[in-house]
């Protein structure tokens, strides 16, 4: 009973040590005010990334506002700004350079053994 109490305690105060460590801020969506609970060290990252999807909004209504339902230029945003962040992760992927390192590294190793 009292290591279950204890417990409790323990994730509450994990959880008020975070919310000390986070800031509410809200970011303009397309005129729609969104309220977050966001780290103080990321903040500058979730407006840029609130630019970023303004942006993305901007560009598709102006393009597509009167052709397109407003649900479909919001999702045709949502693919451009997730196929921005595939393409940028690709860029950012060392695993094939790292595969070749280590049968490198493997290779060096079997040389220096004979």
């Amino acid at each position: 009973m009292q290591a279950a109490v204890r417990t409790v305690a323990l994730q509450q105060q994990n959880a008020m040590e975070e919310n000390v460590q986070k800031q509410h801020i809200t970011i303009n969506v397309y005129d729609t005010p969104i309220s977050i609970m966001v780290p103080k060290e990321q903040e500058a990252n979730y407006r840029e990334a609130g630019k970023m999807i303004n942006d993305r909004l901007n560009a598709y209504f102006s393009a597509y506002k009167g052709l397109k339902s407003d649900k479909e230029i919001i999702y045709y945003a949502m693919i451009d700004i997730a196929l921005r962040c595939v393409a940028e992760s690709r860029k950012n992927d060392v695993s094939p350079i790292t595969d070749v390192l280590a049968t490198l590294t493997s290779e060096i190793e079997d040389a220096l053994k004979k």
